[in-house]
């Protein structure tokens, strides 16, 4: 099926209902005079148009029911607290973005590397479907849902503690859920004081940050719930050794070898410890219930295994416990990061990990403790992944990103204590034009060397 196709059969239509819609919408009468009455506008109408609104071809659908967001005033002291800790969190975090932009600048001018898909514009967005590495699943869309929806509610929170009124909140769609949004009243949030204002705009990040690192502190707790087989999984081999010539289906399980039934590595292992290079051995395999026998000529191991006096086969085995005690390794600051570069990572290490994320086969190679235990694990990466990277790019210090509006409320607050007020505008798009274009030579510059 070409989906290219399926994709703008999906577009023209969302494009034809957008167009029907903006028809029924009443349109204000801008004729009338001080004698004519207006027409009334038939209710149906009148309710629709109070929850759609368009903004180009982006259709949001809102509601301005947003009372229950005056609960919240009740801890408006810790949320204040809270909201003070996100902003501080903000600007450390910004701090480190911004060097981490400039040293993978640095790098990538350095390395002059080729250019690969995670060069591709598409693949800077977290957008299920459009960006190659982000897979378009159940999980991936309610950690995306989740992710706007926690950011959105933080500042809209806020805007009620600091006593700025909410006039409404909805969500964004272009074909599928791009955005949430809250909007506050303007007028009331250009009147607040600078530190209102940075612990509104703060609180949807620090959301982000926090519900991320819980979800994936969760998952890693969760992961060793997972029992992985003891039974010898051959994924893969060695290259130019004797099973990468011998036509042996992968996956698949080892049975026997020389007619001795096997049941994990380590008995595979001890009946090859009495084997010698020039060897043969005869080994059965199975793939979903189906057997076969090979017969291996074996060899001298490869020098970097070390020396060993047994013959080689050459089989990768999955390695299942090697996965789990990967991923507890990652219960760090560092490890979260590495758990943020998951889905790019290249080569055997990567597929591995995968399972934390992604729907393969090597589920099956671990008894669940539960129903859609793995469903469970996927979602809370996604939800850990997705809250993380948003959280880290609304960080940076560029506008329109909330980042931006913190460094653009605190540097206005520092210059005009030194009567320098005039300078915050220049600071602050200088300091967005510089991240833009820090941006724009990652994507580009592997392009450019390799022209």
């Amino acid at each position: 099926m070409d989906w290219y196709l399926v994709a703008l059969a999906v577009i023209a239509i969302y494009l034809a209902l957008v167009a029907i819609i903006k028809t029924y919408l009443p349109t204000p009468r801008t004729d009338t005079t001080i004698d004519e009455e207006p027409e009334p506008i038939p209710s149906q109408r009148s309710i629709l148009a109070s929850h759609i609104m368009f903004y180009g071809p982006i259709l949001a659908l809102k509601t301005e029911s947003v009372a229950f967001f005056d609960w919240f005033r009740k801890y408006s002291r810790g949320l204040r607290i809270y909201g003070t800790i996100g902003v501080f969190m903000v600007i450390i975090v910004s701090v480190l973005m911004v060097l981490m932009i400039l040293l993978s600048v640095n790098l990538t001018v350095a390395l002059k590397p080729e250019p690969t898909a995670i060069n591709k514009p598409q693949n800077l967005f977290l957008i299920p479907g459009l960006n190659e590495f982000v897979p378009s699943t159940f999980a991936v869309w309610f950690a995306f849902i989740l992710t706007l929806v926690i950011h959105e509610f933080g500042h809209a929170i806020l805007c009620r503690v600091e006593q700025i009124r909410v006039k409404a909140m909805g969500v964004l769609f272009f074909v599928i859920p791009i955005g949430a949004f809250v909007e506050p009243d303007e007028e009331e949030v250009n009147k607040a004081a600078s530190w209102p204002k940075m612990r509104m705009y703060g609180a949807g990040i620090m959301n982000n940050l926090v519900v991320g690192v819980l979800c994936f502190i969760l998952m890693i707790g969760m992961i060793g719930w997972a029992v992985p087989s003891s039974e010898p999984i051959v994924v893969g081999f060695y290259k130019d050794y004797p099973a990468a010539t011998a036509d042996i289906p992968v996956p698949s399980i080892i049975k026997t070898v020389n007619g001795s039934p096997v049941n994990s590595t380590a008995e595979v292992a001890s009946i090859l410890n009495l084997t010698q290079p020039g060897d043969h051995i005869l080994v059965r395999f199975e793939k979903n219930g189906t057997t076969s026998e090979r017969e291996l000529n074996l060899s001298t191991w490869p020098a970097d295994l070390g020396s060993h006096e047994s013959g080689f086969m050459g089989v990768f085995y999955y390695n299942g416990q090697g996965v789990i005690d990967t991923t507890k390794r990652f219960l760090s600051p560092a490890g979260f990061l590495m758990l943020l570069s998951l889905p790019f990572i290249p080569g055997y290490e990567g597929q591995q990990l995968r399972i934390l994320g992604f729907d393969v086969e090597d589920t099956k190679y671990y008894t669940e403790p539960f129903p859609l235990y793995w469903q469970v694990i996927h979602l809370l990466f996604w939800s850990g992944f997705i809250n993380l990277a948003a959280g880290l790019f609304n960080a940076l210090p560029m506008i329109p990103l909330d980042g931006g509006l913190i460094f653009k409320e605190g540097t206005e607050r520092l210059l005009a204590r030194r009567g320098l007020s005039g300078y915050g505008a220049h600071i602050v798009g200088a300091m967005s034009s510089l991240i833009l274009i820090l941006m724009v030579a990652l994507l580009s510059l592997p392009y450019l060397f390799h022209m």
